[in-house]
């Protein structure tokens, strides 16, 4: 599966990391370790998953991350996370 996490302020892209996630685990831990990857690589915090941000990405494979996902202070607007391809899928 691919990943794109992109740091957002005032409707711009400041920062953003594309990874790849292979192996037989399943597509909830493949997200979980993309989204850790992502965060490590982007030097943030990784931010909690809220009832919204699951409701987002089970049904449009994207959610945004604001400042009551971190317990941390951000200086940007949110963190959008999402999924740009699933496994079995020809690029």
């Amino acid at each position: 599966m691919r990943f794109w996490a992109k740091i957002m302020q005032d409707n711009h892209l400041i920062k953003d990391y594309t990874c790849e996630i292979n192996g037989e685990e399943s597509r909830t831990m493949k997200v979980f370790k993309a989204l850790e990857e992502s965060c490590r690589q982007l030097d943030l915090p990784v931010p909690i998953w809220l009832k919204p941000n699951v409701k987002d990405f089970q049904k449009i494979a994207r959610t945004r991350f604001r400042q009551d996902s971190f317990v941390e202070s951000i200086s940007f607007d949110y963190l959008e996370f999402q999924v740009i391809g699933e496994d079995g899928e020809v690029s």
